[in-house]
């Protein structure tokens, strides 16, 4: 049961450091310009392997393009979360694409259009009746 706390620590940690080198730690134009949220953070039980779900938005392009960038910098932000952490092995980083919250996003635009659908039914039916 311990390890299983100190993972989640260690999890917790690594998403707030990431979370700062994605804000101000990286000097990359497309990180700067997007909003980058990291949504999950997973870490193996012997702590080698890290996987860290990032939501982006933004049109395809754009997210394709900071998705290749987050690609490209993780050795750089492997060494950089072992020294900030003090680890003395930094596990191996692998960024997944969350699409949740667009999904999300988009039953929400659905249920908003039913709901105008609805009222602007009711609204009809309403005046027919009158």
């Amino acid at each position: 049961m311990a390890q299983s706390r100190r993972v989640e620590r260690v999890a917790a940690l690594i998403r707030n450091e990431m979370g700062q080198m994605l804000l101000n730690g990286i000097k990359n134009v497309s990180f700067n310009a997007a909003m980058i949220t990291i949504t999950e953070v997973e870490v193996s039980g012997d702590l080698q392997h890290c996987k860290i779900y990032v939501s982006i938005f933004g049109n395809e392009t754009e997210i394709q393009d900071v998705f290749t960038d987050l690609e490209q910098s993780q050795i750089y932000l492997k060494g950089e979360m072992g020294r900030r952490l003090q680890m003395r092995r930094a596990p191996e980083v692998i960024f997944k694409l969350d699409k949740g919250m667009k999904k999300g996003n988009n039953v929400l635009n659905l249920l908003n259009k039913l709901e105008e659908e609805r009222k602007t039914k009711d609204h009809k039916t309403i005046e027919l009746a009158d």
